[in-house]
């Protein structure tokens, strides 16, 4: 099945390229341009220069990460540093068109949910949308002049017995890659845990559970032949990435992997599944330098690891999202305190972060709080990870990385 998304996502980027015609008046106004306070309304996105670093070559990333798995050995990676344009993360309307692009990784173009932005992102494509297709989901905006590609990956629709198609393996990923041992509860799947790498006294095999997650299942995969292929298609754009929830964590890893400025919105912590996942490093590179800007506000239990308890809603729909902690930087609005809102998953809808969080200037001296680091971040600390269990390599064998 994903071999067929990839030659339908190729095929549609394609007839898009090459069949449509590309208007040439848009600009994107750097952050420092002097135009910037003049072109206010409509609102040109405002973008940056970030510095980052990225594999040389993608393939890198499959050989070193293959190896890292099946033989737990190390290997180097080449990293370019370059300079590329980016989204200008103090920018009020720049983070809510981005939010807006989310919000339609849920929907279809034309239809009540889907949220009308700028004439600059007429172009866009679904992916993961086809009538048989159950998994990873989400758009593809180019802007007019084809130089800023977006990538937004759906989040987690909610399981319901006659929920959307994709909600099961949305659940699937949010369990493997949010719990700490393999979500451990569940009463949707009848008790069942998502892995078996539990191995009694509070203790998890380690080993188990990165082997755990490159099942065919897990959307990270499917993400990494997608970017691949938008990199063809636009070799010579800037491609940012962004989503919401399960998607914000998911673009967040791919951010990691290849040094792409991402964006999310309200994402459970994805350090531990980067970890887990061995997704390469730039040798010396802190946590915090991976170009990835985290959006979440205080109203919102689920982005810092408080929805959990058996008496959470969280638990009690079988999802087990534990993690905190982050790969770059975050900028946390703390609604709790300024807008006296009480902690509840309800807040955590993408609608309400557009129109109530985005919606207006956090105060009169910065339009949007400061991005910094998530230090002295701890998760899981209940548990013991290490090498409990025998691996078994017939497990590691023919996996999708």
């Amino acid at each position: 099945m994903h071999s067929r998304l990839y030659l339908t996502f190729l095929s549609t980027v394609f007839s898009y390229t090459h069949a449509v015609s590309i208007p040439t008046h848009l600009t994107f106004t750097p952050a420092d341009s002097d135009s910037q306070a003049v072109l206010s309304k409509p609102h040109v996105l405002r973008t940056r220069v970030q510095t980052v670093h990225q594999p040389r070559s993608i393939d890198d990333v499959y050989r070193v990460r293959e190896r890292s798995l099946r033989l737990q050995q190390s290997e180097p990676i080449e990293w370019v540093k370059k300079n590329v344009l980016a989204p200008d993360v103090t920018d009020r309307e720049t983070l809510q068109e981005l939010a807006k692009m989310t919000a339609n990784a849920y929907a279809k173009r034309g239809k009540p949910n889907w949220w009308e932005m700028s004439e600059r992102w007429n172009t866009s494509f679904p992916f993961g949308w086809e009538p048989d297709e159950d998994g990873f989901r989400g758009q593809v905006f180019v802007s007019d002049d084809e130089n800023i590609v977006v990538m937004s990956i759906k989040g987690t629709s909610i399981w319901t017995p006659i929920g959307d198609k994709t909600s099961k393996k949305d659940k699937l990923n949010d369990n493997l890659l949010f719990s700490c041992c393999c979500a451990r509860v569940d009463w949707t799947w009848q008790w069942q845990t998502v892995c078996d790498c539990y191995s009694g006294h509070n203790r998890c095999d380690q080993t188990c559970l990165s082997a755990s997650l490159i099942v065919d299942s897990l959307f990270y995969s499917t993400g990494v032949e997608l970017y691949k292929n938008l990199t063809i298609a636009y070799p010579e754009a800037n491609i940012w990435l962004t989503g919401h929830s399960l998607g914000g964590s998911l673009a967040a890893l791919l951010g990691a992997t290849f040094g792409v400025p991402t964006v999310t919105f309200e994402s459970p912590g994805e350090r531990l599944a980067s970890t887990r996942l061995h997704i390469p490093t730039p040798p010396g590179l802190p946590y915090y330098e991976h170009p990835i800007t985290h959006v979440w506000h205080t109203g919102d239990p689920i982005p810092d690891g408080r929805c959990v308890g058996p008496a959470s809603l969280c638990a009690k729909g079988g999802y087990a999202l534990e993690t905190r902690c982050r790969n770059g930087k975050h900028i946390v609005y703390d609604t709790v305190k300024r807008k006296k809102w009480a902690p509840s998953i309800a807040k955590h809808r993408i609608g309400i972060v557009i129109n109530d969080v985005l919606g207006e200037d956090w105060d009169e001296d910065r339009a949007v709080p400061e991005a910094v680091p998530y230090d002295d971040c701890e998760e899981c600390t209940k548990w013991t990870f290490g090498d409990f269990i025998d691996p078994d390599p017939k497990k590691l064998v023919g996996l999708s990385l």
